[in-house]
């Protein structure tokens, strides 16, 4: 049994239900090693492969992968059983925006605290490539501080999502709050339309109503198309000028965020620590390991990294059927959004470390060596402060070698951006195979 006496495979206590949609139920669970409370939300497999799902339920898990950020909800790690995938994420224990909405308008200075918080979060998405595309009340949760969290990235979309044109063209999103561009279905960039998404939520946390909104679905089309609405006599001037810039139907106009962070009603009150990045390791780690493991059998990681076979690529669905139960959180990060990688060579150590040196100095990174380690480091401060990568060589024999590079510091698309344009290709005459790549000798 999966569940038996409501212990998901040895590891988490399931409580009670939080709440449910057409394919998820969420829970309330506790890890039984720590203590700490955190959701489990359980997708019927069955329901979500009827539908054809299963691509949507992968890019949910690579996204929240990818965005480790205050104000957005961690995803720690995600399960599955023949029928069931479970995804373990921080319990919010506040609940959502949309109840404290529907009691009426927030005051101005709680608005904006949570409009702060909003366009920190989605900056952040932005800057990994990642577009949320259904951003409402409903989808931003409280926390027991009031710290906002934004979740449910079920419609999100990557960068790499995006046609030749350079834009989405998948129309999704809850009509109220879409921009309308993606109601016109002409290609839209997602960045602004989370943007105009951003601007009807904070009407509405000012007004207490949409400011969008008739029973005519029709109607309520052509109003957002041409930006009708009103604001209520109490919105003062510097509120109406901003979102005048966000709710412009023109997406080649309509504010950017960072305009949006300029501007001196967004400031007022700003606290500095609000303005983050990425999370540090606090209690567990998000999604970030690359190693299956069942409830009844481990992988040794080190056996599985050294195996000379050539890699082969897994298919999480297809893995499932074959066990009760596996950690599947690492095989939907794609090998451009790891923050290490390895790869084998054939080729000396001295002869990889001059291949390091030589990249180093194109780049115009600074090299610090000590046995086998090396540290290459940029000299201009990033979003995150300065770019650095670890290098480790591990010898097989002497004339086969592990290498595993990571980053150490500095901010993940930056890092990701050199692996892909510089660090790669400039490998490539050195590598044997790439860790968890199909190979072709």
């Amino acid at each position: 049994m999966e569940n038996k006496g409501n212990i998901l495979m040895q590891k988490y206590e399931l409580g009670r239900l939080l709440g449910q949609g057409n394919f998820a139920k969420v829970y309330y669970g506790r890890n039984l090693k720590t203590g700490q409370s955190v959701a489990i939300k359980l997708i019927n497999k069955e329901k979500v492969l009827k539908v054809g799902l299963i691509n949507q339920t992968k890019r949910e898990i690579s996204v929240m992968g990818l965005v480790k950020h205050p104000n957005v909800v961690q995803l720690y790690e995600v399960m599955a059983t023949k029928t069931k995938i479970y995804f373990i994420m921080e319990y919010v224990k506040g609940g959502e925006l949309f109840h404290k909405v529907a009691k009426g308008r927030l005051k101005e200075d709680i608005s904006r605290k949570y409009f702060q918080q909003l366009i920190n979060a989605v900056d952040f998405c932005h800057s990994r490539g990642v577009y949320h595309r259904d951003l409402k009340p409903e989808n931003l949760l409280l926390d027991e501080n009031g710290i906002l969290k934004v979740s449910d990235f079920g419609l999100s979309a990557l960068a790499e999502s995006k046609r030749q044109d350079g834009l989405l063209h998948t129309t999704c999103g809850t009509p109220a709050y879409v921009a309308p561009e993606v109601i016109n279905r002409r290609g839209y960039d997602g960045g602004k339309a989370d943007i105009w998404s951003c601007g009807v939520i904070l009407f509405i946390l000012l007004a207490g109503y949409l400011p969008f909104h008739d029973s005519n679905i029709v109607q309520m089309y052509r109003k957002i198309s041409k930006a009708e609405y009103r604001f209520p006599n109490w919105f003062p001037p510097d509120v109406r000028r901003l979102l005048s810039r966000i709710l412009d139907p023109n997406p080649c106009t309509r504010i950017s965020i960072a305009k949006i962070m300029e501007s001196s009603w967004f400031r007022k009150g700003l606290d500095s620590r609000q303005v983050s990045t990425e999370v540090g390791d606090k209690g567990m780690s998000p999604v970030d390991n690359n190693v299956v493991s069942d409830t009844s059998a481990s992988i040794n990681p080190t056996e599985t990294k050294l195996e000379l076979t050539k890699p082969i690529n897994l298919n999480a669905f297809d893995i499932i059927s074959l066990s009760t139960g596996f950690d599947l959180s690492g095989l939907f990060v794609t090998n451009d959004q790891k923050e290490e990688v390895q790869f084998t060579s054939k080729n000396t150590s001295s002869a990889i470390i001059s291949k390091f040196i030589d990249i180093a100095m194109y780049l115009k990174f600074k090299v610090k060596e000590n046995q086998g380690f090396m540290r290459l480091e940029g000299c201009n401060e990033g979003r995150s402060g300065i770019l650095s990568v670890d290098v480790e060589i591990f010898e097989i024999s002497s004339s086969f070698h592990l290498v595993e590079v990571k980053k150490s510091g500095g901010d993940t698309t930056e890092y990701q951006k050199m692996l892909k344009r510089n660090l790669r290709p400039a490998l490539k005459e050195i590598v044997w195979a790439w860790q968890g790549e199909q190979q072709h000798h």
